[in-house]
């Protein structure tokens, strides 16, 4: 993949992570929880998401543990989304 078409795939990843973060989670930790940058590697198997919770330290301590606890429901949904 060359790197223009990285961008492009960062950007979508990015987009659908932050709807699906914020619209389809039923954890209302994950409300505070903004997908910030996204970053997939030229060869697209990996991928580097930075992610800004906000609220107090042990509200961003629990939206961090929710968003953990959800990684794999992220992941599926994700990749059903962008096939």
């Amino acid at each position: 993949m060359d790197e223009r078409r990285a961008l492009r795939v960062s950007e979508a990843v990015r987009e659908e992570l932050s709807e699906i973060i914020g619209f389809e989670t039923d954890d209302p930790r994950l409300l505070a929880v903004e997908v910030t940058d996204v970053h997939v590697s030229v060869d697209g198997r990996h991928a580097n998401i930075r992610v800004a919770a906000r609220g107090t330290e042990r509200e961003q301590h629990e939206s961090m543990m929710a968003l953990d606890h959800a990684e794999g429901y992220l992941r599926h949904e994700l990749a059903s989304r962008l096939s």
